[in-house]
């Protein structure tokens, strides 16, 4: 898998991949010079537009089909140790970044009015987010990557105590804080050993010795077999917690029903734990990828039943969807570990199908605790003839998690499960078990809040979406239709890089079943 580079100076002109992260920061800082509150949402709606739209030129420009870096920047840093600003996306990541600027946009608007007190400091937290996280998915340097990683926490820590929406969000903010962190400390024992083992290989025992954290370097140098199980761990382990994938997962369902509206879409829409897996671990590390799939797989599997099982008893929405995110989480495992085109295209899918959905549906619960002060089950009923559009789309977006055909979900899960098929006929079989279930938990809600009896008085005066509540939840609604009717063209992005990646981990699976076939 040797990546080449198309520069950002060679192909747009100027250095896009800086300028995004950038942009949120600086509207962050204008905030600090803004006076007026209603003024600030402006600033800051401006700034996160700006972002989309740059976003999306990202992706109108970039050559789909191939597996070359692009709009690549690199400048040196800390020379030193090897470490440098070294940024670029290929069709792997290059669909989360309108995907992160499509979330912000989406959380501006859902809570234009929902705060009321320290209207800026929240504005700004969420653009540092934002820049951090767009940081996250265009680092190719492990140091950069790890660096923003960790910037990540600040204004999560902030979003989830000042602003949220529970009694335990603080307990619920430190307990997100402490999780990552934990997860954090074997991350970076991982990425210096990658480090390390860089500077054994290429014999920077001399007098200038050579380190290297650039991704395109360690794809070229050789790691042993010990070393890698070793790394895959400790990676696995930080990236799993980020997920979250089962048994790390106990942090989301707090941090969700604790937390405002805003962090709950960014922790459930943007996977960026699940992201590592494809972005680094399977990678860097063939031969231990090939030997253990068998174990994430089964993971996978199990997380997938487990969540599904536990959403379909929680009567509170924000649970249900942080159990239903778990759930999602192990599918999308099973399909990157199936290490074929199929499952890994098929994860990635299910990853931006994912960011969507659960950016709908978290708008949708948004508006209900919103108006009732609730986002319990028996504080409603008889939602549907009461507020249409909001019944309407919570629908769509419900069968978008079910993976009815037609809908994004429905593309994901189709290449998971061929994808985990060619794996292991058993793995697809309980995966799609999962499936099942998924509809059990969403029907179920779906039917006794919009369709049953109302329980109380106050449902019959509810208002329905209001209207920039409405045009988030039908450009939501568009995204979801258009991958499922004509999801080509993002198949078409990712297939080059996702074809490489094949090809270099095929070389790792015959190493780790050669040993078992010359017993």
């Amino acid at each position: 898998m040797t990546l080449d580079e198309i520069f950002a100076a060679q192909q747009i002109g100027f250095p896009i991949l800086s300028t995004l992260i950038l942009i949120p920061v600086a509207s962050a800082i204008l905030l600090s010079f803004v006076k007026d509150e209603n003024l600030a949402r402006w600033v800051g709606l401006t700034g996160a537009l700006v972002e989309l739209l740059l976003a999306l030129v990202v992706v109108f420009e970039f050559i789909p089909g191939v597996s070359s870096i692009q709009f690549a920047e690199r400048v040196g840093w800390i020379s030193t140790v090897g470490i440098s600003y070294h940024l670029g996306v290929d069709g792997i990541s290059v669909l989360f970044v309108p995907l992160t600027a499509f979330v912000t946009v989406a959380v501006m608007l859902t809570s234009w009015r929902a705060v009321r007190f320290l209207n800026k400091p929240y504005l700004a937290a969420m653009l540092a987010f934002e820049a951090a996280a767009i940081g996250v998915f265009v680092s190719l340097d492990l140091f950069v990557f790890f660096v923003f990683w960790e910037l990540m926490l600040i204004p999560s820590y902030f979003l989830i105590k000042l602003w949220g929406a529970g009694p335990e969000r603080q307990h619920a903010g430190l307990k997100y804080v402490m999780y990552m962190l934990v997860g954090s400390a074997p991350l970076l024992i991982g990425i210096v050993l990658l480090g390390v083992n860089y500077h054994s290989a290429t014999g920077g025992s001399g007098a200038a010795p050579s380190y290297s954290f650039d991704l395109l370097t360690l794809l070229g140098v050789p790691i042993a077999p010990p070393l890698q199980t070793l790394i895959f761990f400790l990676l696995a382990f930080g990236f799993a917690v980020k997920g979250p994938l089962f048994p790390f997962h106990t942090w989301m369902p707090a941090a969700l029903s604790e937390g405002p509206a805003a962090m709950s879409i960014f922790l459930v829409g943007l996977k960026l734990g699940v992201y590592g897996f494809v972005r680094f671990v399977i990678p860097l590390l063939p031969v231990a990828s090939a030997k253990w799939l068998w174990l994430m797989a089964v993971i996978g599997v199990f997380a997938s039943l487990y969540g599904a099982l536990i959403a379909t008893v929680q009567p509170n929405l924000r649970r249900l969807l942080a159990f239903a995110s778990v759930s999602h989480v192990g599918l999308a495992t099973l399909g990157l570990f199936s290490l074929n085109q199929q499952g890994i295209q098929g994860g990635i899918v299910m990853l931006i199908n994912l960011g969507f959905v659960s950016t709908g549906l978290f708008i949708l619960a948004a508006s209900l605790h919103a108006r009732s002060g609730s986002s319990e089950l028996l504080a409603f009923g008889g939602l549907a003839r009461q507020t249409p559009l909001l019944a309407t789309f919570f629908f769509l977006f419900g069968m978008a998690v079910i993976g009815l055909p037609g809908t994004s979900g429905f593309t994901g899960e189709f290449l998971i499960l061929q994808g985990a098929f060619l794996l292991h006929p058993a793995l697809a079989g309980a995966a799609v078990l999962g499936v099942i279930l998924s509809a059990a938990y969403l029907l179920i809600y779906y039917e006794h809040a919009f369709f049953g009896p109302a329980t109380h008085e106050a449902v019959k005066t509810l208002p329905d979406l209001l209207p920039r509540e409405t045009v988030v939840a039908a450009a939501t609604g568009v995204m979801i239709l258009w991958i499922g009717f004509y999801p080509a063209p993002f198949l078409r992005i990712t297939g080059g890089s996702v074809q490489a990646l094949v090809e270099r981990v095929r070389g790792g699976h015959a190493a780790a079943i050669r040993p078992q076939n010359d017993k």
